[in-house]
């Protein structure tokens, strides 16, 4: 039997006449991390502040380690560790003081608070820069203490609130390799991103979230599937773009898309049994000059826009409240 480390039903909350979750359900096993993807005002962000006890819910119920949000508030935040979108670190003192000093607001004893700042300062390799000012760190040093800081009580489950956001690629690639040690160890992990590269590397499973709902779920291989393949075709010059178009057409169903500059064709593919043979067999057999063609996964960038974008049903809705 599963044994989910998060698990939410129904829960929702209203910041006056915004509805931020309506009917918001999550299940998060332990020892998996699983990413949390939506669009700006979503309601990302109010699921972690309820699942955190930073704010209640107005209904629906939710428990964190085996623990009610509510009725249980206290043993939640025993258990878990969270780095927000801004930095929690005190600028004013060094790396070391800031985890001793966060190991004291934890209630560690002294010297527990001192064994574990330097065991974390080792682990997020941060010891030659401990006694610096935190002011004097770069940002992706500062977000590795703010994960140490996080994990100094080695909480079962981390809080992760766009923990990469405004950090340069080599700074991300660090934070992702510390959460991934993180989760390998046996942490849960729920991370909030809007990096869907960030996603595909780190996440276990996926659920997208829009409108105050968890809306779809699944592994970033399972979210691809979903949407299927998506067949590129280069043709050798402007004349052969419609013929290309025609094959696409008729090999997968869809409306190709033309793109005259690149003098590109290309089409999303359902069918698993397209092979990229039979494509260009097609394609020499209707005369079209080709350069180069290709059968490619679609990126989780391509998953995300398809899977939220809004229906006619959808923007007739919000055509009719304003």
């Amino acid at each position: 039997m599963t044994t989910y480390a998060v698990l939410s039903e129904g829960l929702r909350k209203r910041f006056g006449d915004v509805r931020a979750l309506d009917g918001f359900d999550l299940a998060v096993p332990e020892g998996t991390v699983c990413g949390l993807l939506g669009p700006n005002g979503a309601g990302k962000t109010t699921a972690v502040r309820l699942l955190t006890t930073l704010v209640t819910p107005d209904a629906g119920t939710a428990r964190v380690a085996g623990h009610d949000v509510v009725r249980e508030a206290a043993a939640v935040r025993r258990a878990i560790g969270v780095t927000g979108q801004a930095t929690a670190v005190d600028m004013d003192l060094s790396g070391r003081e800031n985890l001793r000093l966060f190991g004291r607001l934890r209630r560690l004893p002294p010297a527990a608070a001192r064994e574990r700042a330097e065991a974390l300062l080792e682990r997020f390799d941060l010891t030659g820069a401990a006694d610096r000012s935190a002011r004097a760190y770069s940002g992706g040093m500062r977000r590795r203490l703010d994960l140490a800081a996080s994990m100094l009580t080695r909480p079962p489950v981390l809080f992760l609130d766009e923990p990469t956001t405004g950090l340069d690629p080599a700074s991300r690639e660090e934070i992702w390799r510390a959460v991934r040690e993180l989760a390998d160890a046996g942490t849960t992990v729920l991370l909030t991103t809007q990096y869907l590269e960030e996603a595909d590397r780190l996440a276990d499973d996926i659920v997208l979230v829009d409108r105050g709902r968890a809306t779809v779920r699944g592994t970033p291989a399972e979210l691809k599937a979903r949407i299927g393949a998506h067949a590129e075709v280069v043709v050798a010059d402007d004349g052969a773009l419609p013929g290309a178009a025609v094959v696409l057409h008729a090999l997968t169903g869809a409306r190709p898309a033309l793109d005259p500059v690149r003098r590109v064709v290309g089409a999303a593919v359902t069918d698993p049994a397209l092979t990229l043979p039979y494509l260009v067999r097609e394609l020499d057999a209707a005369g079209v000059p080709v350069v180069d063609a290709a059968l490619r996964q679609p990126t989780l960038d391509e998953v995300f826009l398809r899977l939220t974008a809004p229906t006619p049903a959808d923007t007739g809705a919000e055509e009719a409240r304003t």
